[in-house]
């Protein structure tokens, strides 16, 4: 194998499998040479800017976040994220700040489904976790999943929202984190109806 090859998929190793067009140019690498390997079929163009080896298992949570880094994973996605959930999401839900437009990845991702958040509650809980192949994305955290479940508790799948609530309160958690965003969202009341409940 060549050097630029090698140099490609240390380049997909280093950021789990997927190569961005900005990585390869700070390699010195011209755009030419991507193009060379999608041609071959050594590589796959997923969308612009974003490539991945072909015939490697890839990470979808990975591969879309990498398209923006205002994708925060949410809702029944990040509820499965924290396995607080054991329903493997077929709607991915990302959270993104108002204003953001996702048309081309909605077009390109139509499975995708994107909840326009206020900005100052949008960044409210953002976190990183693993995946189940190893990757690094981001999702909102226990607290802020619970919040965002009991506030659009109309819109919910009752199934996934008894099992997220017995999941989060019967355990340990965080009171003054929760009671905290709670505030934020205007839904204390029901947040500490649920602590003398469940608790």
């Amino acid at each position: 194998m060549n050097e630029t090859w090698e140099k490609l998929q240390k380049i997909a190793e280093e950021s789990g499998g997927i190569i961005k067009t900005a990585q390869v140019e700070n390699e010195g690498i011209g755009r030419t040479a991507l193009k060379k390997y999608v041609d071959e079929s050594m590589l796959v163009r997923e969308s612009q800017g974003i490539y991945t080896v072909n015939n490697n298992m890839i990470d979808e949570y990975k591969l879309l976040q990498a398209r923006s880094r205002k994708l925060v994973y949410s809702y029944g996605t990040a509820l499965y994220l924290h396995e607080m959930s054991d329903r493997v999401p077929h709607t991915i839900d990302v959270s993104v700040p108002q204003g953001y437009n996702g048309s081309r990845i909605k077009k390109e991702n139509p499975d995708v489904r994107f909840h326009y958040v206020k900005k100052k509650l949008w960044e409210l809980g953002i976190e990183e976790i693993r995946t189940s192949l190893g990757n690094m994305v981001y999702v909102y955290n226990k607290e802020r999943c619970i919040c965002d479940l009991v506030r659009d508790k109309k819109q919910m799948d009752t199934q996934i929202y008894a099992q997220a609530i017995k999941e989060y309160f019967v355990g340990e958690y965080n009171t003054r984190k929760i009671i905290k965003y709670s505030r934020e969202f205007g839904i204390e009341d029901a947040i500490r109806n649920y602590m003398e409940v469940l608790s």
